[in-house]
């Protein structure tokens, strides 16, 4: 038979154990939150960033965009768009 002495020595470590365990176990689920919820942040931001693109892409008149895909900024020319050229502007400076 053990001593009181030498079970109050092994219930404690036990518990010691379990309670490192569960702070170890706790601290991993927060870094795989953390983890996960910037990843879905990352990809709602990619999202966004494609949706603003596309309504940009959609609401530019296509006869004030030339081949290359620049704005016409040339007021002389009968193409000239003031809003895509302003809006184009604005989206430049909005990076």
């Amino acid at each position: 038979m053990a001593s009181s002495g030498v079970n109050v020595l092994r219930y404690s470590a036990l518990l010691g154990g379990i309670s490192y365990g569960l702070y170890h176990q706790s601290s991993l689920d927060a870094k795989r939150h953390k983890a996960h919820v910037e990843q879905e942040f990352r990809q709602q931001e990619s999202l966004i960033t494609q949706a603003k693109a596309e309504f940009k892409k959609k609401n530019m008149p296509a006869e004030s965009i030339t081949k290359g895909g620049q704005v016409i900024s040339d007021p002389e020319d009968p193409k000239f768009d003031l809003e895509g050229y302003l809006t184009a502007l604005m989206g430049e400076k909005a990076k």
